[in-house]
């Protein structure tokens, strides 16, 4: 597994606006409502993951399972995936969402209320080409959004992790999932996990 570090550090204030990094809404500001725990993905953290990912994610099936603020799901949908779920349990996040996805006329963007683990189970098997995770951290999800995002996406597909601590690789592997890419933002571990071909 390969380890980077960016150049710029998470810092425990979050910014009151992320931006989208590439593709058809490049610039586009996406506003972070003040509440706790609400962490968005810095935009440098966002920028070396799709650069991971390859620019171009047309035709991809994604879920992004604890939304917040939609960036890291609406960056999936500016660079062309097919399909973004947008999952979020806070009433007021998930119509700010909605209010984006009408702003940006987002036709591949799905926003849906509700438990982000609860959405990965319903996923069929072998799916979704891109598990989004990025859970509160106050409500050690980790493990339990893994296990329920590994059955979902397809081989050679892709998990994206945010957790406060490097995962268990044993864990991960035990999953059929092969950590791929690790980077280090201040206190958050941000891990690229593929799905282990059939």
């Amino acid at each position: 597994m390969t380890t980077t570090k960016p150049s710029t550090r998470r810092t425990d204030a979050a910014p009151h606006v992320v931006r989208i990094i590439g593709g058809q809404w490049r610039r586009t500001r996406l506003p972070v409502a003040d509440k706790p725990g609400l962490r968005p993905t810095p935009d440098r953290v966002r920028e070396t993951l799709f650069n991971w990912l390859g620019q171009d994610l047309r035709g991809w099936r994604c879920v992004d399972a604890f939304s917040g603020t939609g960036a890291l799901g609406l960056e999936a949908a500016s660079r062309e995936a097919a399909d973004v779920l947008l999952v979020e349990q806070d009433a007021a996040l998930a119509a700010n969402l909605r209010a984006l996805k009408d702003r940006l006329k987002a036709d591949a963007v799905r926003v849906q209320r509700g438990d982000g683990i609860a959405a990965l189970r319903a996923q069929a098997a072998g799916s979704i080409d891109l598990a989004l995770l990025d859970p509160p951290f106050g409500a050690n999800l980790f493990s339990e959004a893994l296990a329920a995002a590994a059955p979902a996406v397809r081989s050679g597909g892709w998990v994206y992790l945010e957790a406060p601590a490097l995962a268990d690789e044993a864990e991960v592997r035990a999953l059929g999932l092969i950590p791929y890419r690790h980077l280090k933002a201040g206190a958050v571990h941000a891990h690229l996990l593929q799905r282990a071909p059939a």
